[in-house]
């Protein structure tokens, strides 16, 4: 049994898509970050950053943090998404939604969706560098079905739930054709429909 500890975030989100595409059983349990449940110290000693999500592979007695390291576990461990002959482009993108496409689309998220008019700087800056990684990852996507290549990879299953936020960007998803295709392929999945509802409240993806 997995056991995914999480908030209803794109992070999260990304595991349990990843474990419904993969069928693997598995329970949520709901760490409320509005009340800093996320500091509490029996999370930090699974979570040393006091970040969601964490999972807890009951049957191995082992627990993962960060969310691209869980997928590549989970990867490996299932045999899915994450072809071995594919793993080194694989690797480059999802290590690019960790380390820039999540953290800055999640600034924007801060100063545009939730803090606006605070910073006109910061509501500057991480639009402009929001719309940019909305041009790149469209660019990429005219040469590729998705992200890593042909085939659907946990390098998709990282991205999707943050571009899913493209209400709160204001930057028009439906303005970037090869996105917007690549959006609604992944959004037609079941897994991901399914996944996507993390909390099982009847959220849906948002549409183009």
């Amino acid at each position: 049994m997995i056991e995914l500890l999480t908030a209803n975030t794109p992070n999260g989100k990304k595991i349990s898509i990843m474990l419904e595409e993969i069928k693997f059983d598995y329970k949520v349990t709901k760490i409320n970050i509005s009340k800093n449940e996320q500091f509490k110290p029996e999370f930090k000693k699974i979570s040393p950053f006091s970040k969601t999500p964490v999972v807890i592979d009951h049957g191995n007695n082992i627990s993962l943090f960060e969310s691209g390291a869980i997928l590549m576990y989970l990867g490996e461990k299932s045999g899915k998404f994450y072809d071995e002959d594919q793993r080194t482009i694989i690797n480059q993108w999802l290590m690019g939604q960790m380390a820039y496409i999540g953290p800055m689309l999640g600034q924007h998220h801060q100063f545009h969706h939730y803090n606006p008019g605070k910073s006109e700087f910061g509501e500057n800056r991480y639009f402009k560098i929001s719309e940019r990684i909305y041009k790149e990852l469209d660019e990429r996507l005219s040469k590729s079905t998705y992200l890593a290549s042909e085939n659907y990879t946990i390098a998709d299953i990282a991205t999707f739930p943050w571009i899913a936020r493209h209400e709160w960007h204001d930057i028009g998803l439906k303005k970037f054709i090869n996105l917007t295709r690549w959006y609604k392929e992944i959004s037609s999945r079941k897994a991901v429909q399914k996944g996507y509802d993390l909390l099982n409240h009847g959220e849906k993806i948002p549409s183009v």
